[in-house]
Parts: structure tokens; C-alpha cells; sequence
């Protein structure tokens, strides 16, 4: 399986790291300032905070909240 987007926004994370490198965004609600996701299920979260932390927009294993605490996890 490949995990590469926000479901409920189809927003790849290529495209997230992108904006994240053109904007200086560094957490979820930055990136949140420039591009819809990560608004309805949250699912994306972590994938999107491991993105931000180490550059990988393909991920092929399940990542959850526990793997990748930390940050906005409560919006």
C-alpha cells in the first residue's frame, strides 16, 4: 500500500512539502495557512509531521499519532 496524500482533501504530500519549502512552514497549522488538509479526519497528521521532520512524501507503512506525536494535535 502507498500512502502519499490527505484523503479528505486529495492534497498530495509532495505537494504539501512544496508549499512547506516555498512558505517556511514548519508545523501542521503553518502549512494549514497556505493549503487545505488535514481538516476533517486527521488521519494525515502524523504523515504530514514526519514529511515536515524528514522529507518523505511516500510512506508505505501506517503512521499514527503515537509515532509522530507532538504539535497540533488538538486542532
Amino acid at each position: 500500500m502507498q500512502i502519499d496524500r490527505c484523503l479528505c482533501f486529495r492534497t498530495t504530500f509532495a505537494e504539501l512539502k512544496a508549499v512547506a519549502g516555498a512558505t517556511g512552514a514548519e508545523s501542521i497549522a503553518a502549512l494549514q495557512e497556505h493549503v487545505a488538509f488535514g481538516h476533517n479526519c486527521r488521519l494525515c497528521h502524523p504523515y504530514v509531521r514526519r514529511m515536515l521532520r524528514t522529507g518523505e512524501t511516500v510512506f508505505r507503512e501506517i503512521v499514527t499519532e503515537a509515532d509522530e506525536p507532538g504539535g497540533d494535535t488538538g486542532r
